[in-house]
């Protein structure tokens, strides 16, 4: 196995190295910005076109959004609710796979592969696709969210300024998660979750991208200042003075948990199941949309608050209008319609429908508990707003910033202890499904990590770690040496016989002269009648040599820049007494062992 070659790479060396990268960062914050700005007023174009003007269908939005367009007069048409999100997949589903593929689906998932995968390289016209085609999923009744679509505009803004400025892929990473950070913080209200979503939703496990959290701390609260001035610094959502002041209400919170932690586990199977029979379909791919479309239309002729984002529902069942009956069919309809949206190719994110799932099933437990506890003075409306913030912990493993994002949205920060107990204990219940396929474990298994977390572990592992056992003479035992005067014959049977590839030359009085390996004595072997004219010092060349106490980062940087296959490893205290050689093998047996238990402090001795 061939070790890689090592590049360390430390953040920040130079002051104006952070000072540039801040720099880009409130660029980003700035574009990202603008580019929430213009989603935002699309979108709600979009929905008074088609869903207000067409359908007669205008639900109420959140409290704290400024309404762009309309109302009309149009009475409601229960029949354009069905055909106008086929229309509309059909529509988005062309746009999309005829000019950006990776623009299908919650596009969040699609930002996490690049990440991860392509070094944060998103292609430039994938921004404008996504927006325009989630803006006709959406606003055509498809069950869809802004986190999705915005997440991916954000990216392709960090990544296509970093590729402008052939920046190198680490900060062109970083400036994606940027960007991902500024879009979702502006167009929720949610500047401080918005960065630590961006750090969280990378991995499975309870991990974070921590190097990205101060750029995204910046480009989002530039992007969501920019955001707010035009259309206002309120949260999205009004919501009563919840309060928690009772501990006995753990007991309903956590039954809360086990119930979100099922719906989102039921969701998210529900999800990938209708996704992977939309793909088994001998259907061209913009056909799927619509068909996906079609069925949220019939689902939504029922049940037409599961249709685009329903923010509706959210709204009311904070302020504790909604029956429990509603909640329920709510919940169960918005599985399916962002299931039969989202999982058949349309354009839209998966984190408003997974709040709208998880407050109606939160308003379900809060109605319950309410009639058969009494006691404990529940209020629903706070139980919708915990269920939000706990399903989507569930589903897409983001417990510490849905906490944060859930507050930000509603402005309510007096759940914070009942939303953290939610949402862990629902992340540790559903910890083995995801609706976010491309997140990675964890850090270690990054392949970007791969060269740093090397770097680390080998530079803390001293040489003498990797050796063999040390002999009575202070060699390592079974070190084969060659006397400078042996000739070529006898030296072809040294080989023959030693597991080593790299041999040190060695004068009378033992002192390192030079090395023998493979290479020199194939080259002596071409030369006929020679094996007892040639002698070790006429084929030896100059050792490569590294000290015990040296580490094992440093011997890979002189295998890698000598390209020699073995070193000589030397007696710190006399460099010219060789006691071992190394090569890659046993390095990399050194590493693996230090992975497992971490290397001691002892010296050579």
């Amino acid at each position: 196995m061939a070790l890689p070659s090592l590049k360390v790479e430390v953040p920040g060396q130079l002051a104006g190295e952070l000072g540039r990268l801040l720099l880009l960062c409130l660029v980003v914050g700035l574009i990202a910005g603008l580019g929430a700005i213009a989603f935002y007023w699309l979108l709600a174009a979009a929905r008074f076109l088609l869903l207000d003007l067409l359908a007669g269908y205008r639900p109420p939005g959140p409290g704290g959004e400024l309404v762009l367009f309309g109302p009309t007069s149009t009475p409601l048409r229960r029949w354009a609710l069905v055909l106008l999100p086929a229309a509309g997949g059909l529509l988005s589903g062309l746009i999309v796979y005829r000019f950006a593929p990776e623009a299908a689906g919650h596009g969040t998932d699609a930002a996490i592969e690049a990440y991860h995968h392509r070094d944060g390289d998103v292609r430039a016209r994938v921004p404008l696709v996504k927006a325009v085609a989630s803006a006709i999923t959406i606003g055509s009744g498809g069950s869809g969210g802004r986190e999705g679509p915005i997440a991916q505009i954000g990216a392709g803004v960090g990544s296509l300024l970093a590729s402008r400025l052939k920046l190198p892929p680490a900060t062109r990473r970083t400036l994606m998660a940027a960007g991902m950070s500024a879009g979702i913080g502006a167009i929720f209200h949610a500047p401080l979750a918005g960065a630590l979503f961006a750090a969280e939703v990378l991995y499975k496990d309870a991990d974070l991208e921590h190097e990205v959290l101060v750029p995204a701390f910046i480009s989002s609260i530039v992007a969501y200042s920019l955001f707010a001035s035009k259309f206002g610094w309120s949260p999205i959502f009004f919501t009563p003075d919840f309060v928690f002041d009772n501990p006995a209400q753990l007991l309903p919170y956590s039954v809360l948990a086990l119930v979100v932690a099922a719906g989102a586990v039921l969701f998210i199977r529900l999800f990938y199941a209708l996704h992977g029979a939309f793909a088994r379909l001998k259907l061209p791919r913009p056909l799927r949309p619509a068909l996906g479309g079609l069925l949220t239309g019939a689902v939504g002729f029922f049940v037409p608050q599961a249709l685009s984002t329903s923010y509706d529902v959210l709204q009311r069942g904070l302020a504790g209008e909604l029956g429990i009956g509603l909640l329920l069919a709510v919940a169960g309809a918005k599985m399916l319609t962002t299931s039969f949206s989202i999982g058949s190719g349309g354009s839209g994110g998966v984190f408003g429908p997974s709040v709208v799932i998880g407050g109606a099933l939160g308003g379900a437990v809060g109605l319950v508990g309410r009639e058969f506890l009494p006691g404990l003075g529940i209020d629903p409306g706070a139980f919708v707003l915990v269920g939000m913030a706990g399903f989507f912990a569930a589903a897409a493993h983001c417990p510490l910033s849905t906490v944060i994002m859930a507050s930000e949205m509603t402005g309510n920060y007096h759940l914070l202890v009942p939303s953290l107990l939610v949402c862990t204990l629902a992340f540790l219940l559903a910890r083995n499904h995801t609706l976010y396929r491309n997140q990675l474990p964890s850090r270690l298994d990054a392949p970007t990590k791969m060269g740093n977390m090397l770097t680390a572990v080998l530079g803390k592992i001293p040489v003498h770690q990797a050796l063999g056992r040390i002999g009575p003479d202070g060699r390592v035992e079974g070190l084969v040496t060659i006397p400078e005067g042996l000739t070529l014959g006898a030296l072809i049977a040294r080989f023959s016989e030693a597991d080593q590839t790299c041999f040190p030359v060695l004068n009378d009085g033992g002192r390192l002269m030079g090395v023998i390996d493979g290479r020199d004595v194939r080259r002596a072997l071409g030369e006929e009648g020679v094996a007892e004219l040639v002698v070790a010092r006429d084929l030896m060349r100059r050792p490569e040599v590294v000290h015990a106490e040296e580490t094992l980062l440093t011997a890979v940087r002189r295998l890698n820049l000598t390209g020699a296959s073995e070193l000589v490893v030397v007696d710190p205290a006399d460099a010219s007494r060789p006691i071992a050689t190394l090569g890659r093998h046993a390095i990399l047996k050194a590493y693996d062992s230090a992975l497992i238990a971490p290397p001691t402090a002892a010296g050579w001795t």
